[in-house]
């Protein structure tokens, strides 16, 4: 995967310049153009931003095409978190509950 041509990709695909990009992610304009310029990878701290401003995980920017993701909304997610702290019996009560409405 070229780190790189992904940025450019996800850039494009919200049709942002290298500007945009910059003032979204929190870095300068000459950051991100030098990466370019130099053939230079960013930095794990700079990816996340990037990532950040994309409204992305860093998991989810390494995806190849064709990998199947499954994206769960807030209130899924809240949902999942108290579930897991549920006791063994609680959580078939739950699981029975919910099926039934």
């Amino acid at each position: 995967m070229d780190i790189l041509d992904k940025i450019t990709q996800f850039r494009m695909e919200r049709n942002w310049t290298e500007y945009q990009l910059a003032e979204k992610s929190g870095l300068t304009q000459s950051t991100i153009s030098s990466w370019y310029r130099k053939h230079m990878l960013p930095t794990i701290p700079s990816l996340m931003k990037i990532c950040d401003a994309f409204g992305i995980t860093l998991s989810q920017f390494f995806l190849e095409d064709g990998d199947n993701v499954i994206l769960i909304s807030e209130q899924q997610r809240q949902l999942l978190h108290h579930a897991a702290k549920l006791s063994p019996q609680q959580y078939e009560a739950l699981l029975h509950f919910l099926k039934l409405i």
